[in-house]
C-alpha cells in the first residue's frame, strides 16, 4: 500500500509494450464507485470476494502487467493464483520511508482510517511476512520510479533469455 505499485506498473507496462491493469481501478470500474465507498456500502468481505474473482480472471490473461491492492495478497487463494500464473515482484519499502507517505494515503485507504500510528505500524509489520511470497524483491527506498521500473524490466528480460519465457 502506497509503495508506488500503480505508477511503477504503468512504466513497466509501457517499457514492455504490455497492457496495464490496476485491480483497484478495475473493481472501481465494475462497481462504478471507489473502493472506499464499496467498503462503506457493502463491507470488506464483499470487496475482497470481487477482488479475488477479478484477480483470478485477469491473472489468466497473457501479456499483462497487474498491480494488486495492498490487501489483496493477504488472501491465500489470491497468493496461490498469482504465484502459479504470474511473476510477482514485491516492491519493498521500509517502514521509515513508508510512514512518510501516510499523510498522502490515509484518506484513500479504508484500512488506515481511524487508526493510530501504532496500529498502522502493526498493520505494516503484520503484512510483511505475507509479502515474502514472491518471485523477486525490489528494494525501493531511495530509488525513483524509473530506476525501479528499469530493474524490473531488466530482470524480466534476463529471465526470458535464460528460461525462454
Amino acid at each position: 500500500m502506497g509503495v508506488g505499485k500503480t505508477t511503477i506498473g504503468q512504466r513497466v507496462a509501457q517499457k514492455l509494450y504490455r497492457d496495464f491493469i490496476d485491480i483497484d481501478e478495475e473493481i472501481e470500474r465494475r462497481f462504478q464507485m471507489p473502493p472506499k465507498d464499496i467498503f462503506a456500502k457493502y463491507g470488506e468481505a464483499t470487496f475482497r470476494q470481487h477482488e479475488k474473482e477479478i484477480i483470478s480472471e485477469i491473472c489468466h490473461k497473457p501479456l499483462k502487467v497487474i498491480s494488486l491492492g495492498g490487501g489483496a495478497f493477504l488472501q491465500k487463494e489470491i497468493q496461490d493464483i498469482c504465484l502459479a500464473t504470474t511473476t510477482i515482484f514485491f516492491l519493498d519499502l521500509s517502514w521509515d520511508s513508508w510512514k512518510d507517505r501516510i499523510g498522502l494515503l490515509i484518506d484513500s485507504r479504508p484500512v488506515l482510517q481511524g487508526k493510530t500510528i501504532d496500529e498502522i505500524k502493526q498493520l505494516f509489520d503484520d503484512r510483511q511476512p505475507i509479502y515474502e511470497q514472491h518471485h523477486s524483491r525490489v528494494l525501493t527506498d531511495n530509488q525513483d520510479i524509473e530506476e525501479v521500473a528499469d530493474y524490473i524490466v531488466d530482470s524480466l528480460k534476463l529471465a526470458w533469455e535464460i528460461y525462454g519465457d
